[in-house]
């Protein structure tokens, strides 16, 4: 049985206020390469905060038009959420995760946030990224959106 404050004990909070947008141009991923005081230099993919007022896939359209400039030709939930421990929070971060399918001729704009983009097989980013939870997320969207057609309830209406 859990404890809870009222009986002496504190808990960890657990929040959501982040989400992660994998972005597929084929097979391929996008890549960014972290500019910031947080996570200098790291290669990760699109990801943010979500502001008051806005919903989970709301947060991820305009984190990804604010970060690349990308419109997604269609935009997916997953199934997945990313979870750690942040330490600045001391809460347990819980990060549903998002797929967006751009065309091919797609132009990457980079803003502020990011030094660096490149696109890469699902396979070799999965090398590139430096935290478990992004490798199995990679396993995940190489799963059920790369070697099988996602299920259509999974499509998030965009208009």
């Amino acid at each position: 049985m859990g404890r809870s404050e009222d009986d002496g004990m504190a808990e960890i909070a657990v929040r959501c206020t982040m989400v992660s947008i994998m972005v597929l141009r084929g097979r391929d991923t996008l890549l960014v390469r972290r500019h910031d005081a947080c996570m200098d230099g790291t290669w990760t993919y699109v990801a943010g905060h979500v502001e008051p007022g806005e919903s989970g896939w709301q947060a991820a359209l305009r984190e990804l038009r604010e970060e690349t400039a990308l419109i997604p030709q269609a935009l997916y939930a997953t199934s997945f959420c990313e979870q750690f421990y942040d330490v600045r929070a001391d809460c347990v971060q819980v990060v549903p995760a998002f797929v967006a399918v751009v065309d091919e001729e797609a132009e990457v704009r980079l803003n502020h946030e990011h030094s660096a983009f490149r696109w890469l097989p699902l396979a070799e980013a999965a090398e590139v990224f430096p935290f478990g939870g992004q490798r199995d997320l990679i396993a995940h969207v190489q799963r059920e959106f790369v070697t099988r057609a996602p299920h259509p309830q999974l499509r998030i209406a965009l208009e």
